[in-house]
């Protein structure tokens, strides 16, 4: 049986960039470092260590944590290699902003922000031509704002029902349900603020 391959502490900015990620994502999830160890069948103390660069981590426990966290393990593969030293928690590059997509749909939102450890975040999320979020409404406790930069935008906040053009914008309160739906024939492109971060 092979051993499990294992991110160094001494990567250098890798491995302090993977610890720092797992926490400021954790923070935004609302979990505490309690109930993340329990989610991947691991202690506190470890998952502490982790956080804090002070243990190795293996790839199966990174995949146990991306699937806790509800992100693709690939969330933690940005390559810090490419990120100037000055510019590391300031300036996000086009080409290295981190990816997710939205359960097979078709949606994908890109993190704009450097981190998840300040007050708010900014996410620009593309949205196929007729497709949607979901018929589930989403609540979140964070306050969003946000503007369409290309195409229409269906938003439900509640039982209000809002249709928004290129240049439109838009905000709701913490904790009032919403969805989303592109009724266009193009992609839909939304710049959203979030506030405190929530991924």
């Amino acid at each position: 049986m092979s051993t499990p391959k294992v991110i160094s502490r001494e990567q250098g900015a890798e491995g302090i960039l993977v610890g720092g990620q797992i926490r400021d994502l954790r923070k935004a999830k609302g979990l505490t470092i309690a109930a993340l160890a329990e989610r991947i069948e691991r202690s506190v103390g470890y998952v502490s260590q982790i956080e804090r660069n002070l243990s190795e981590l293996s790839i199966p426990d990174l995949k146990r944590i991306a699937e806790a966290l509800e992100v693709q393990i690939s969330w933690f593969f940005h390559s810090p290699a490419t990120v100037p030293a000055e510019e590391r928690g300031f300036v996000v590059r086009k080409g290295n902003r981190r990816r997710l997509s939205l359960s097979g749909i078709g949606v994908v939102e890109e993190l704009l922000s450097p981190s998840l450890g300040g007050a708010t975040e900014l996410v620009l999320t593309r949205i196929p031509p007729h497709r949607t979020t979901g018929e589930e409404f989403v609540t979140r406790k964070a306050e969003e704002s946000g503007l369409v930069l290309q195409g229409q935008m269906e938003l439900w906040v509640g039982d209000r029902h809002f249709k928004l053009n290129e240049g439109d914008s838009f905000c709701f309160q913490a904790e009032e349900s919403h969805r989303i739906h592109n009724p266009g024939d193009i992609e839909a492109v939304v710049v959203w603020v979030i506030t405190p971060p929530v991924y």
